[in-house]
């Protein structure tokens, strides 16, 4: 036999094999921002990550703010809605934007819904936008059938698997619990969050200086 024909095979397919490794890592951290979320989901109040180089001040009753000069963009939100439509919240640029992460499932969203679909028709002539994130239903179906049944007429982008929230980035005003509300100025920037379900009271303490801001 020849030396060419007793060379060993030269192995094949390692390309692809990394590009697997690099793609299994990638669904891993990405599954892992999600189960942290998750195990922050459907509370009464979630945790505040407000130490270190944040640039918001964590507030004692719950809610985070940060300054007009010190607040971060909020990340590309768009896609289909629980009833089939596309939407992209930089659209209601110019607008106060209340982002509002909830499911049908969640005890505590059912608890603020009505709150949040009375405010949202008292504010939209002051420039109000409510814009809701339906997450871990399995189903567009009970979304639905939520909305219809505490009255709320704002859309609600369609986030089964929490990809949208992932967008958020680490260490900024992210939601870290369902439900989560954030208040995006007319720049698009998140002023506020909290990470508990809110009274309507509540809701307009959040909303209302964001709404006066010249």
């Amino acid at each position: 036999m020849s030396a060419a024909r007793r060379a060993p095979r030269r192995p094949t397919r390692l390309v692809p094999r990394r590009g697997r490794s690099r793609r299994r890592t990638a669904l891993t951290g990405a599954g892992a921002a999600l189960a942290a979320l998750v195990l922050a989901a459907c509370g009464s109040g979630g945790v505040s990550g407000g130490s270190g180089n944040t640039n918001f001040v964590a507030g004692k009753d719950g809610v985070d703010t940060a300054g007009k000069g010190h607040r971060q963009a909020a990340p590309d939100l768009s896609g289909k809605t629980i009833d089939g439509k596309r939407l992209d919240v930089a659209d209601y640029r110019g607008k106060v934007v209340v982002l509002n992460v909830w499911g049908s499932w969640c005890s505590p969203c059912r608890a603020e819904a009505d709150n949040f679909a009375k405010v949202a028709k008292e504010s939209a002539a002051k420039g109000v936008q409510f814009v809701g994130i339906n997450t871990r239903d399995t189903s567009t179906t009970p979304a639905v059938e939520f909305e219809k049944a505490h009255g709320i007429t704002y859309p609600s982008l369609y986030d089964p698997t929490g990809r949208l929230l992932l967008r958020f980035k680490k260490g900024t005003l992210n939601p870290q619990a369902i439900p989560s509300t954030l208040i995006l100025d007319r720049e698009g920037r998140i002023a506020a969050r909290t990470l508990q379900p809110l009274s309507e009271d509540k809701l307009h303490e959040m909303l209302d200086p964001v709404v006066a801001e010249k």
